[in-house]
């Protein structure tokens, strides 16, 4: 899958998991600084939102969108991923008055890594949204071509209705 940027070429993503697939596992860092994988979510569906830097307009749109929706949601998980440090995603919570939301690092790129979302060598995840059942199957998956545009809200909160 080719990612443009300002619609010039970026990035080429090759073997990305697919819808029904088992999602791969991977472990990501929590504002704590503890490890977390994919087990450790999986305890009810999960709609999980990668953004490539948190610090970027898309990104923190993605995300505050995000949160303001599945804050009304019981019953998922919800988290955002990102290769910022903990750090400085604890500072874009502080900035943006964001306290319920968990926002988990790839600092190593294992979930990167592990998805092969990690665009080529900008150390940058694909813009990409999972919905992923409690025995970690892929429900629904949307990568974002265009690393400027967001994803498609409503068919994302349309999944999670059916979940």
């Amino acid at each position: 899958m080719k990612i443009t940027r300002h619609d010039k070429p970026f990035a080429t993503l090759t073997d990305i998991p697919e819808i029904g697939e088992q999602f791969p596992d991977f472990t990501v860092t929590n504002r704590a600084g503890e490890k977390v994988q994919l087990a450790d979510l999986l305890n009810q569906p999960l709609l999980i939102s990668v953004v490539p830097n948190i610090n970027t307009s898309v990104c923190s749109l993605q995300t505050k969108h995000f949160n303001e929706e599945v804050d009304q949601y019981t019953g998922i998980n919800f988290v955002t991923i990102s290769t910022n440090t903990p750090e400085q995603q604890a500072q874009w919570c502080a900035a943006q008055n964001v306290k319920k939301m968990q926002l988990l690092s790839d600092v190593k790129q294992n979930f990167g890594q592990q998805t092969h979302l990690l665009m080529d060598d900008s150390s940058l995840l694909a813009r990409s949204v999972w919905v992923i059942n409690p025995d970690g199957q892929i429900t629904y998956r949307e990568v974002v071509s265009e690393m400027t545009n967001e994803p498609k809200y409503n068919q994302v909160l349309d999944q999670i209705n059916q979940n």
